[in-house]
């Protein structure tokens, strides 16, 4: 397992990447979907970045850490990967 801090580094920019293809994708792409829509899924990555990185900074007591990492890292495999998919949509 890599240490909190790279941990969180990976986050960041996962997070950041989402967050500029999704504004490139709301600019550039199909103009069907509405701003509502839009501004929902870009608090949604913020709202994503901020809930994983306290999760790292605070793990939950009586847990083993290996286990409650390997739990957040697939949480948020699957967070981002829907988060793909909704990109991939617009």
């Amino acid at each position: 397992m890599s240490n909190k801090r790279s941990l969180k580094k990976q986050i960041n920019y996962i997070c950041s990447d989402l967050f500029a293809e999704c504004v490139a994708a709301s600019l550039y792409g199909n103009s069907n979907v509405s701003d509502e829509d839009k501004d929902a899924m870009l608090s949604g990555i913020m709202l994503t970045h901020s809930d994983f990185i306290s999760r790292i900074s605070h793990p939950e007591p009586g847990m083993q850490q290996k286990k409650y990492f390997k739990k957040l890292i697939s949480d948020f495999n699957k967070r981002v990967d829907e988060y793909v998919d909704q990109i991939a949509n617009l």
